[in-house]
């Protein structure tokens, strides 16, 4: 009987091990919140983490050395003392690079039209079939951002399931009186970014991330030049990406992510291929101007 209940713990651990797809840390700040008493904050930063780590995110069986690693950082702006908060949230993601301990940045973003309710000791509940709070469709919407994102990074176009179910959120999301999932919140939100993933214009840029990544940066640890060599080659194709829709969201995603970057991939590149990456980039990326002019100064 007892190694049978062993059998039967041990099922349950490698269940376990493969149910976690994400490796979420999560803070909240909250510096303009003026109380002596934020224990909620506590149990609300716990509360996202466990929503964030123990659900199934993606199709595929995930070992706990490959969960993806995102930081999810909740700056409390306004607090009415009881359930209703307003603030912004910062959510990054990374993937490790081949054979080396860098790792590349996937995604920085900024929302910050962020409002919701919690009360302490509250069940954050979710479904894919309806919108059931805010802030369990804020934090289903970036996971499978980041899961789609990461996904995209280690094969062409492979996060397009994921991608898709952020769009779902965003669609059930439509019910809610909350900024942010609609078009008419603005350019740069929810709404756009899950729209230009899904949308075949943007497929060029979310292919170059692909490239760029396992035939660019995964290639650097063996041959730094090589790698280099292999990012120069598919620059081009960046200077057409933002001519589709000048200033939409996922470039400009793309590039908080990547500019200081690939500033540094090309900083020790040939003199030629330094301006050339420096006219590529200003031209795709006029915002980041400057970083790039560096290219020029080396």
């Amino acid at each position: 009987m007892k190694i049978f209940c062993i059998y039967v713990l041990l099922a349950c651990l490698s269940i376990n091990a493969f149910s976690q797809d994400l490796n979420a840390r999560v803070q909240i700040v909250s510096p303009k919140v003026q109380s002596t008493n934020k224990r909620i904050f506590q149990t609300l930063e716990t509360a996202m983490k466990d929503f964030l780590n123990g659900r199934k995110w993606s199709s595929d069986p995930i070992l706990p050395q490959e969960r993806i690693d995102c930081n999810f950082i909740l700056n409390i702006t306004n607090w009415d003392g009881s359930s209703n908060f307003n603030g912004e949230l910062q959510v990054q993601t990374s993937r490790p690079i081949y054979g080396s301990t860098y790792t590349s940045t996937l995604l920085n973003i900024n929302d910050k039209d962020i409002d919701f309710t919690y009360t302490e000791g509250q069940t954050i509940d979710y479904t894919d079939q309806n919108f059931q709070s805010n802030l369990a469709s804020l934090m289903a919407f970036y996971a499978y951002i980041i899961v789609g994102m990461d996904y995209d990074s280690f094969s062409k176009l492979g996060g397009t399931p994921y991608f898709a179910a952020a769009q779902n959120v965003v669609t059930n999301a439509q019910t809610s009186q909350s900024k942010g999932w609609k078009a008419f919140d603005g350019n740069n939100n929810r709404y756009w970014l899950a729209e230009n993933l899904n949308n075949k214009l943007y497929q060029p840029l979310r292919e170059f991330i692909y490239d760029y990544h396992r035939n660019g940066l995964d290639l650097m640890s063996d041959n730094v030049n090589k790698g280099r060599k292999a990012i120069s080659a598919i620059l081009p194709a960046l200077g057409q990406v933002d001519r589709q829709r000048l200033g939409a969201m996922f470039p400009l995603a793309f590039f908080t992510a990547k500019s200081d970057e690939l500033v540094s991939i090309f900083s020790k590149a040939d003199p030629q291929d330094r301006v050339q990456a420096m006219n590529i980039l200003n031209q795709a990326d006029p915002a980041n101007g400057l970083k790039y002019q560096t290219l020029q100064k080396q």
